[in-house]
């Protein structure tokens, strides 16, 4: 898939969206089917692959009007077979370090700390993780507008990706962009929080609306985790289109599309049993140190239901369920 991810969160004008075929979320044999046979699999695959219902819940229908993303977006999905024969890119051989590319400033009072977010990315993905020095994209070509809605300066994603992969390390999986700037890829949108592309291997991704400041609004008490919350999700969600993994249909995911903020921290941090499946077969990793790994990052941030959704997980997949 060489096509470029506009992935997620970008409020733009979608005159039209009511003419879209409407989405008919996929039955009960439709989301079976996608996480693929699993015959000859490990006792361990198969308690993690298995769609629990205690765990896993099937994606919704989307509301009616433009503010669901699969209300303007009807997506065919992505099985785990369909992904496996679109023989995607694979962290294997010199290419298997993941970088973060910090693009500008990250004022330690509104940005995500970068330590924590390669500690998650680490372990999301179960690959090693390295930050790069910042880079100011101002010293570079980036195209720069200013919005129209808030008035603040937003950078062209083509140019940075452009920059990213001029300078892309030979012994990377991918570069990842991070930045507190706000970004658009075309004219005509007003906003967009990721980009990625897969022939490039690069990635660039904006944290600056996660933060209330952004629209003037006064932080609350909890904006810390919710921005780390949120700067994790969009990262691993982004991330994860690297490794191959299209828009998921088939439950609440973090893979699923997002039209909204809103919308983005009503999904979940961890992946269903179609995309757990895809993501494990990329790279191999031990699904139960994985979950070790991210459950001592969500205790120490502070990211509680997640931990909690971990623990019991852990449980599961180690063939001790209720202890």
């Amino acid at each position: 898939m060489n096509r470029l991810c506009w992935a997620i969160l970008a409020f733009v004008a979608l005159a039209g969206w009511g003419l879209a075929m409407a989405f008919k979320p996929p039955g009960p044999k439709d989301r079976i089917g996608a996480i693929g046979s699993t015959d000859g699999l490990a006792p361990e695959l198969l308690r993690a692959f298995a769609p629990d219902p205690k765990f896993f819940e099937p994606i919704p229908a989307p509301g009616p009007g433009p503010k669901d993303w699969l209300a303007n977006h009807p997506e065919e999905g992505q099985t785990f077979d369909q992904f496996v024969h679109s023989k995607p890119n694979r962290p294997q051989g010199p290419r298997k370090i993941l970088y973060l590319q910090p693009l500008g400033e990250f004022d330690k009072d509104k940005a995500p700390p970068l330590e924590q977010l390669r500690t998650f990315t680490a372990a999301y993905f179960m690959v090693e993780v390295k930050i790069l020095e910042p880079l100011d994209v101002f010293k570079t070509r980036i195209t720069t507008r200013k919005n129209q809605h808030t008035g603040k300066r937003q950078l062209l994603t083509s140019d940075l990706r452009a920059t990213l992969a001029k300078r892309l390390p030979d012994d990377a999986f991918a570069v990842l962009g991070l930045t507190m700037e706000d970004l658009y890829p075309d004219p005509k949108w007003n906003y967009v929080f990721g980009e990625a592309s897969l022939k490039e291997r690069v990635g660039v991704y904006s944290f600056a609306r996660y933060d209330p400041s952004f629209f003037g609004e006064e932080p609350g008490p909890d904006v810390k985790t919710t921005l780390l919350r949120r700067s994790c999700a969009v990262l691993a969600h982004e991330t994860g289109h690297m490794f191959g993994i299209q828009h998921c249909i088939y439950y609440r995911c973090l893979m699923n599309g997002s039209n909204n903020l809103e919308e983005t921290d009503g999904q979940p941090l961890h992946l269903c049993p179609v995309d757990l499946r895809k993501l494990q077969w990329n790279t191999g990793f031990d699904l139960l140190e994985r979950d070790k790994k991210l459950l001592a990052f969500t205790k120490e941030t502070g990211l509680v239901d997640e931990a909690a959704w971990l623990t019991r997980r852990i449980e599961v997949i180690g063939g001790n369920p209720g202890k």
